[in-house]
């Protein structure tokens, strides 16, 4: 089922998330299942819980929809349950970021270009991974939306202020999007 994607402004995007147990109630299957059709519908490659409104430590990705620009990310779809970033490399990369929560904004980010992520899976299996260039991007993007952040918190002051109006707009429900969303 395609969920609506939460969008700036929204209360679920700033609310701490909660680590999830393995006898919880979710159905944490369909969830997952849910949030990659949801996902593959608005053409993005990753969504974090916050963004279909669960305050859940889970986000999915998806970098098939970029293998003609980053090969290295054929394949790579998964779900990532309770992660925890254990290290990142000193070197830093920008890039310009967009996010299905923000529509139409897209900015400059400098991030590490290496991290070392702990995770579990939907059967709840440890597991560690490197990862780097794009995979590490994807990654350190929704992770932030599990720590109440949106890429905009991590541009410099002056070029928030030149998407202050933008944001604004956002939040007061003034934009327009391909995708199924909630105000």
């Amino acid at each position: 089922m395609i969920l609506p994607i939460y969008l700036y402004g929204q209360p679920a995007l700033r609310k701490p998330t909660e680590e999830i147990a393995p006898d919880t109630d979710l159905n944490l299957k369909q969830l997952i299942a849910d949030m990659h059709e949801t996902l593959t519908a608005a053409e993005g490659c990753g969504l974090a819980a916050p963004q279909v409104g669960q305050s859940i430590r889970l986000f999915v990705v998806d970098g098939n929809e970029l293998k003609d620009d980053y090969p290295e990310c054929v394949g790579f779809k998964q779900a990532f349950i309770n992660p925890t970033i254990v290290a990142e490399s000193d070197e830093k990369v920008s890039y310009s970021e967009g996010c299905l929560s923000l529509p139409g904004i897209s900015e400059n980010v400098v991030r590490p270009k290496t991290i070392t992520i702990r995770y579990q899976d939907a059967d709840f299996n440890w597991h560690e991974e490197t990862l780097t260039d794009f995979k590490a991007r994807i990654v350190q993007h929704e992770y932030d939306h599990l720590e109440a952040h949106v890429f905009t918190d991590r541009i410099s002051p002056i070029r928030r202020q030149f998407v202050k109006n933008k944001l604004s707009n956002i939040a007061k429900g003034k934009t327009v999007s391909r995708y199924k969303y909630k105000h």
